[in-house]
């Protein structure tokens, strides 16, 4: 008998690829789920169901879960805009911490294994990059929540995983979603002049990588932490010259600066990334160079000038 995955945040960019990708693997029915409606494309040939489901909404989650038993839960959904997470802090804690509490006790009902996304953004950026057992010390309001988030999903009484991750870059299939590869590529393509910082440093992560990590847990049934990004530890200005040779853009549009000349509601950490180690070697996770994710995102481009995808 086919497993049942319940998929929150189906219409983000990590649940959109999750969505392409469980549905063509074989022994899993997929539920996705999202606030409003369906924003995925349905596919004929990977079927899946979609329902909505709002995740603040505590009776909601307990019914629906209730209702489809799942064996797995992953949890995407999020309110991950550092600088709003700063200025609404009750919005944050509702869909970050309240939710998760609900996702837990549905979960413990059901005996169902919970997968949770997590950030890099627990850190304080002080000595990255970090391995999983580094002692999280958060300085926005969006990482305080997500740290939350974790310890109520470390005290559950039900399987769990938690997937940390770092900076995730890629295509939405309706393209609302920019990222640093996207706006340089546009800025630069426009002759726009654009500045960018060198005091930041992650290890940007594919969105296709991070959903095979994310399926791979559940594949292999393996509880804990693990972090789940790419592995090159770059900074802002470093992805931005990269980008620029991959297209054969004018680099000298591109100005290195510093994180002081921009004024942010939230603090950044200054060096994050992870250590990948554990989930390379128990989950066979193979995370793309970023050189490589650059390749993947201009021919995905490209299928989407040809009206391909």
């Amino acid at each position: 008998m086919n497993k049942k995955i319940i998929l929150t945040g189906a219409n983000g960019l990590l649940g959109q690829k999750l969505v392409d990708l469980i549905p063509q693997q074989e022994g899993f029915d997929l539920i996705a789920t999202g606030r409003g409606a369906n924003r995925n494309p349905v596919s004929v040939t990977a079927p899946y169901e979609y329902i909505q489901l709002d995740i603040t909404n505590r009776d909601q989650v307990l019914e629906v879960i209730g209702k489809i038993k799942p064996d797995y839960i992953i949890h995407t959904a999020a309110m991950t805009n550092v600088d709003q997470c700063e200025e609404d802090r009750a919005g944050c804690w509702k869909n970050n911490v309240d939710a998760v509490q609900y996702l837990v006790e549905a979960a413990e009902k059901n005996n169902t294994f919970l997968i949770h996304l997590s950030t890099d953004f627990i850190f304080d950026g002080a000595n990255g990059p970090y391995p999983e057992e580094a002692s999280p010390n958060p300085i926005s309001y969006y990482g305080e929540s997500k740290l939350a988030a974790e310890n109520i999903v470390l005290n559950a009484k039900c399987q769990w995983a938690i997937a940390r991750t770092v900076l995730v870059y890629g295509l939405a299939h309706d393209m609302s979603r920019s990222n640093i590869i996207l706006w340089v590529k546009q800025s630069l393509e426009s002759g726009k002049s654009i500045q960018v910082v060198n005091d930041q440093w992650r290890t940007p992560t594919l969105a296709e990588d991070l959903a095979m990590g994310c399926f791979l847990i559940m594949k292999h049934n393996k509880t804990g932490i693990f972090n789940i990004s790419g592995s090159d530890l770059l900074n802002p200005f470093q992805m931005a010259v990269m980008t620029a040779n991959h297209f054969q853009l004018d680099k000298n549009l591109i100005q290195e600066t510093d994180g002081s000349k921009f004024q942010q509601k939230a603090k950044r950490p200054p060096k994050t990334g992870f250590i990948i180690k554990k989930a390379e070697t128990m989950l066979g996770y193979k995370p793309r160079s970023f050189e490589q994710g650059i390749k993947v995102l201009a021919e995905q481009l490209e299928l989407i000038k040809k009206n391909v995808i």
